[in-house]
């Protein structure tokens, strides 16, 4: 049996691309106020969110059941919109030796419609642990919450 995996997953969204990654990139303790299932974040090491020695402690939901682990910003392209970040300890961390997010996101036409791409990376402990197909739900939904949230307050703006 397969320890190690990727899964990816790509969701159409209504939001530019610049505006979706800049709440990943400089405003992801908002992450919170607009994913149902992201039920807490704090900081756990380190001052600023977006920086890569720092480290962020997660409370969420994943196949109904709630779930923690931390993470650490891995790596920041942004010219193509891109961050991955290394999840550990917690829950992650009694299933998989390794675990990374990677979000990037590009314009798909000048509608100003994007694509955010999520790719989930993971070595399991052993090969009784499942892959991490709850997590694409998981993302999937967080990311129509975070668009939707985006595109509400566009139209406010305007």
């Amino acid at each position: 049996m397969v320890l190690a995996g990727k899964l990816i997953t790509e969701l159409g969204i209504k939001t530019p691309a610049n505006k979706f990654y800049k709440l990943f990139a400089e405003e992801l303790h908002q992450v919170q106020v607009h994913c149902e299932r992201v039920h807490h974040t704090k900081l756990h090491e380190g001052e600023d969110w977006h920086d890569t020695d720092t480290v962020k402690h997660w409370t969420y939901v994943i196949d109904g059941e709630v779930h923690t682990s931390y993470d650490s910003l891995e790596e920041v392209d942004e010219e193509n919109k891109k961050n991955t970040w290394k999840l550990f300890g917690g829950d992650i961390g009694k299933h998989y030796k390794v675990f990374k997010l990677t979000l990037q996101v590009t314009d798909k036409a000048d509608d100003g419609t994007a694509v955010a791409k999520w790719t989930v990376e993971y070595e399991k402990i052993n090969e009784d642990i499942d892959p991490p197909n709850g997590w694409m739900d998981c993302l999937s939904k967080c990311t129509r919450d975070v668009d939707a949230h985006l595109i509400k307050g566009e139209k406010v703006a305007t």
